[in-house]
Formats: C-alpha cells, sequence, structure tokens
C-alpha cells in the first residue's frame, strides 16, 4: 500500500553556513563548492531508481530566499511548469520527469532571527553576558526583533495541515497502481527544517528537538502502518535495487525464457 513521504532538503553552503553565522533574511549565493554538492547530490538521489522518484512528486514547497531556490534548479528534477521565478526561455523542457508544480512559500521560510540576524551563536552568548541576560537557546527563547518558537510552530502547523489534506490523505492506505503522485518535496533552511521535522511529529519545538541537517543535507519524513494519524521520521530506506538489478539481468539475456 501506498505511504506518501516528504523529502526536506537544506539549501547548498554559503560563506555564512560555512561560518556558522544565523542567516534568515539576508540573500547570500551558494558558495562554488556548494552548488557542486548540491549537483551530486541530485545524481545520486534522484531517478526512477532513486530515493527522491520524479514521477511521485505532488508538489513541491520552497522557501523564497534565493539560495533554496538555486538549490532547487541544481536538483534538476526536471520539472514540467518552469519555477515561478524564472524568465522566459530560462526553463529546460527537454528532460521532463515530473508534473509537480512549485510553490514557494513563506511557511517555509528560514526563522527570522531578528537582532541576531548574521551573528554566530558565539558571538550572541557573549552580548548576552555582557547585558546580564544568561544563556540563549533559540528553541526555548526564540530572536529579540524575530520569531518565537509559537510562531515558528504556527506557520509550520499550517504547512503540515496543507499537504497532508491535499497531497498524502488522497493517497495513503491505497494499492500503488491507483495512487495518485503522493510525495512532497521542501527545500529551505537549517532551522525551519529542523523545526519541521519535529512538528510532523507532533514535538514541542520548544524542548529543543535535538535533529540536525547538514548544508546540502537530505530528510525524510513519512507515516507509520499506512496512517495519516502516525506521522513518522524515516531514519533510513532502501532503494529501489531491484530495478537495477533487473535491467542488468535483461542486458545479459537472464529471466523470461531466455
Amino acid at each position: 500500500m501506498t505511504t506518501p513521504r516528504v523529502f526536506i532538503i537544506r539549501h547548498g553552503e554559503t560563506e555564512w553556513s560555512l561560518n556558522g553565522r544565523h542567516t534568515g533574511t539576508t540573500e547570500l549565493p551558494l558558495t562554488a563548492n556548494g552548488e557542486k554538492r548540491i549537483r551530486a547530490t541530485g545524481n545520486a538521489l534522484v531517478g526512477d531508481d532513486r530515493l527522491i522518484v520524479p514521477r511521485n512528486l505532488a508538489h513541491i514547497y520552497v522557501s523564497p530566499r534565493r539560495r533554496a531556490q538555486r538549490t532547487l534548479e541544481l536538483l534538476n528534477l526536471g520539472c514540467k511548469d518552469p519555477m515561478p521565478w524564472q524568465k522566459e526561455g530560462e526553463h529546460d523542457i527537454a528532460n521532463v520527469r515530473t508534473n509537480a508544480k512549485v510553490q514557494v512559500t513563506e511557511d517555509i521560510r528560514e526563522w527570522d532571527y531578528g537582532d541576531y540576524e548574521g551573528l554566530t551563536s558565539k558571538t550572541i552568548q557573549a552580548q548576552r553576558e555582557e547585558r546580564g541576560e544568561g544563556s540563549w537557546d533559540i528553541w526555548r527563547d526564540g530572536c529579540p526583533g524575530g520569531e518565537s518558537p509559537q510562531q515558528i510552530t504556527a506557520r509550520l502547523d499550517r504547512l503540515i495541515a496543507d499537504i497532508r489534506t491535499r497531497w498524502h490523505a488522497p493517497a495513503i492506505g491505497l494499492p500503488p497502481h491507483d495512487a495518485p503522485p503522493h510525495d512532497v518535496l521542501l527545500v529551505a533552511h537549517g532551522h525551519i527544517l529542523r523545526a519541521f521535522a519535529a512538528r510532523w511529529i507532533n514535538k514541542n519545538i520548544a524542548e529543543n528537538p535535538s535533529l540536525l541537517l547538514d548544508a546540502g543535507g537530505v530528510g525524510t519524513l513519512s507515516y507509520e502502518h499506512h496512517s495519516i494519524e502516525e506521522p513518522a521520521i524515516l531514519l533510513g530506506g532502501g532503494f529501489m535495487v531491484d530495478v537495477i538489478e533487473n535491467a542488468r539481468g535483461e542486458r545479459n539475456g537472464e529471466g523470461k525464457g531466455q
């Protein structure tokens, strides 16, 4: 039976992700190494015999920040329609692999760091000590001039409800040949995707979800027992190696009466 998934992908490396500076609203390009690694991720994980099967994608959500949008472009999913930010003539229609639409949404933009934008955690802690404010934990305290954990939770819960209602509920539990495209892809940022994963399984983010997602990292969320009432984090899964082995066997003249 069909069990839909959500793939979460953090944008590729930037100069600020390299040195640990909090990057919310600031627009920064991917580094050359960041672009290279995202291309490699697409080659490794996207395809009919890979983790992310383009034809199974129902919808793609992406942050308004350019670093996330560039990451989506470099994954080479083969979207039928142009990305919302692309100009005429920029869209490659030669290799269409999915009919999934791309939606730019504020609900998956990075945590608004407010007064802490551009600062490292070490600098933030030092400044707070100078002011006599004590320790700081973004999951518990949020950011002055930015967003609180409660505000983050509200927008992520809204997005999760949208995913489950529009894309997962119509497909979950159906035989694979009867199910419409049902997987969802999110391309966004470190803190917000970790918070998303926590809220996916109904955890209070103020308690610190203790999850990590490196720049360019990929995670998978799904359900237990083919039940939309049992959301889960998928720690690992098997790739479609049988497809590869069958193809090799056919080329070698094996099977089907040969």
